[in-house]
């Protein structure tokens, strides 16, 4: 299943994801946002259970705002999910 989600208070505007029948991420993309972070968050999540990957990056804030990229990738595991 292809997931796209548009995130709110972060710098990345889009985030598209790919789970497998065993909500396994198959893919990951993030557009905008901090090149770097977000490849190696990408990496990171790639093969992992989705909604274990939600558990451990809900609540991560980035600086003084009450969301992040991973936070709002959280988000859109559990919406999707």
């Amino acid at each position: 299943m292809k997931i796209t989600f548009n995130p709110s208070g972060v710098c990345c505007r889009q985030i598209n994801f790919e789970v497998d029948e065993n909500n396994i991420i198959l893919d990951a993309e993030f557009i905008g946002g901090c090149a770097g972070n977000l490849l190696g968050l990408k990496h990171l999540i790639i093969g992992q259970n989705a909604l274990e990957v939600a558990d451990k990056l809900n609540g991560i804030q980035c600086g003084s705002k009450s969301t992040s990229c991973p936070d709002q990738l959280s988000k859109a595991i559990r919406e999707s999910l």
